[in-house]
């Protein structure tokens, strides 16, 4: 039985330069856990509907388990790890601590890339925006207060503390 083929692929991930041989199937978010030990995002569904694996694909965010790696030959990736500069917290990551915005951390690490990439894309101006640009990304503990205020503080939106709709008990308030 012979090995199967591999393919070249070109990625500077969070900052760093890699060259790798990888075979076709693999997906993004498999090379950065699986083979780069790059474990900050997180395998959730598998299919696109979580988006704990989210992460900055040429600053926009992706879910990294829909994308094949060499389909992104050539591309930026910045993941969790490669948010921080100088031992120096993002400010979203400041910000997801100061509002407690996570109970578990499962789907943390894909929250904050992708509210990194909801705020360099200038779409979300108010609470609503954020809510429904951020709807993406799934969190089982039901810590979309804290989310949607440490996002809206960074992005500069005000009322980030004001949910706008009642929260109906046995329901997510997204």
């Amino acid at each position: 039985m012979t090995a199967p083929e591999r393919y070249p692929l070109s990625l500077r991930i969070n900052g760093q330069e890699h060259q790798l041989q990888i075979e076709a199937w693999v997906t993004l978010l498999d090379l950065l856990r699986e083979r780069l030990d790059l474990t900050g995002s997180k395998k959730g569904c598998d299919h696109g509907q979580c988006g704990a694996c989210t992460v900055l694909v040429d600053g926009k965010r992706i879910n990294s388990c829909m994308t094949l790696a060499v389909m992104q030959n050539g591309r930026e990736v910045t993941t969790i790890e490669g948010l921080a500069e100088e031992g120096k917290l993002h400010p979203l990551q400041q910000a997801f601590i100061d509002n407690d915005a996570f109970q578990c951390g499962y789907c943390t690490p894909g929250q904050i890339c992708s509210a990194v990439g909801l705020i360099k894309e200038g779409q979300a101006k108010t609470v609503a925006d954020v809510r429904e640009l951020m709807s993406g990304n799934v969190c089982r503990c039901g810590a979309y207060p804290g989310i949607r205020k440490a996002v809206c503080a960074v992005a500069g939106i005000d009322g980030g503390d004001n949910a706008e709709r009642p929260v109906v008990p046995g329901t997510v308030p997204a």
